[in-house]
């Protein structure tokens, strides 16, 4: 007994004396870091607006270029285990034939782990769906109290016994990498988003531009990227990427994208300063959610994992459905034709870090099947009418699918 109750003290002593040495961050907000062993930059700081106008037109030309008729651009939100949903959609829309190719694609966290298989398109579906489906994913799975405490005694993990890297790793193979270099050169882009702890920023990566590299350094920063991205802190360790800036060498601490930003169509900046993207009039923006944007009351048990758990939640439901507000402002001012589709809000989800190979299998099965059907997309009217409105399961325990019958 005396040990159980002397154990919150040993953490919290603990947890002031342990600290891993690091470099230092670069000092400036708008620095021209470039990732060691880059030979060119290869991301942009959101709100960095001179770098956005200076090289959006490129990637707007190049994605037109790309385009075979219509223009179609992916934003994949983060969620963890919600990523499942995500997964089944895109390979329930491969078997319908009815995905397109998109010119653009961007992810956030767990939309991150996505992004890449959602660029390459319907050949690698039974890979997408054995890193979200398997028992890989499976490892994923941990108290969230226990994640807690050892990220506050070891900040950068135990060893290397990281799961997350060990997953992005089995699934993230040079033969991606290559495949995704192939597509950037037909002006194709795939954008992650992680976020600078340092800057407290989110940065965007061109995926396609670090794989264009070709060099080792170029293909472990791919992969580290995409950890980085779906790293939540305190569950997963940050990781560290050094960069150097003429000859200063400096490390920046990147962690989960969603700590910023929980999805993303273009930079924050294009958002709320003008741009010229008129490039963009006509096209089609698709957004997966995954998670819910309205869940069903649960009574929060009087536990620090819960309280922190439903915290997060809620905090990360909030920001997305602004996120979603600003995204349809952006879309009616350039002329996009947006559709959302979401986990609805009577779907039983529980939560978001339960990585159980049932519960994603059956979140997976769900997404693959409703869009098998053609009920995925949702107009932002829909949506809303879907989530205020949803119906009640059926006596079989089913739950609609997110958008109505066609």
């Amino acid at each position: 007994m005396r040990l159980r109750r002397s154990l919150p003290f040993t953490l919290a002593l603990l947890t002031g004396c342990v600290s891993t040495p690091r470099h230092p961050a670069p000092p400036a907000l708008m620095d021209a870091a470039v990732p060691d062993g880059l030979s060119t930059n290869v991301r942009l700081l959101s709100i960095d607006r001179r770098h956005f106008l200076q090289e959006s037109p490129v990637l707007l030309r190049d994605i037109r270029r790309a385009a075979d008729g219509s223009l179609d651009i992916l934003a994949l939100s983060g969620g963890g285990a919600g990523g499942a949903f995500g997964a089944g959609a895109l390979v329930g829309l491969s078997r319908a034939h009815a995905r397109p190719t998109f010119e653009l694609v961007t992810g956030v966290s767990a939309g991150a782990l996505i992004a890449p298989f959602a660029f390459l398109g319907p050949d690698w579906d039974a890979r997408l769906t054995a890193a979200f489906t398997g028992q890989a994913s499976a490892s994923l799975q941990r108290s969230p109290l226990m994640s807690v405490a050892s990220r506050l005694l070891f900040p950068q993990g135990f060893g290397r016994h990281d799961p997350l890297a060990a997953l992005v790793d089995r699934y993230v193979s040079d033969a991606m990498i290559a495949a995704v270099a192939r597509e950037r050169a037909r002006g194709r882009r795939l954008i992650v988003a992680t976020t600078d702890l340092d800057k407290q920023e989110t940065v965007l990566w061109d995926m396609g531009a670090i794989a264009e590299q070709g060099s080792e350094a170029a293909r472990k920063l791919f992969r580290d990227v995409l950890v980085a991205s779906a790293s939540v802190p305190g569950v997963f360790p940050p990781v560290l990427v050094p960069v150097h800036e003429g000859t200063r060498h400096y490390q920046e601490m990147h962690v989960d994208g969603g700590v910023t930003t929980p999805l993303f169509a273009v930079p924050l900046i294009a958002q709320i300063l003008p741009a010229d993207l008129t490039l963009l009039r006509g096209a089609h923006l698709y957004v997966i959610v995954n998670g819910q944007l309205v869940a069903a009351p649960a009574t929060t048990r009087l536990s620090t994992a819960a309280i922190l758990e439903r915290s997060f939640s809620a905090q990360t439901t909030y920001k997305t459905r602004e996120t979603l507000a600003l995204t349809l402002g952006f879309a009616d001012r350039y002329g996009l034709g947006l559709r959302i589709s979401e986990i609805p809000g009577d779907y039983p989800f529980g939560s978001f870090i339960d990585f159980r190979p049932q519960h994603l299998r059956a979140l997976f099965d769900y997404a693959a099947a409703c869009a098998a059907q053609g009920r995925l997309w949702m107009t932002p009217e829909q949506s809303l009418h879907r989530n205020l409105d949803a119906p009640p399961p059926s006596p079989g325990g089913t739950v609609a699918c997110p958008a109505p019958a066609p």
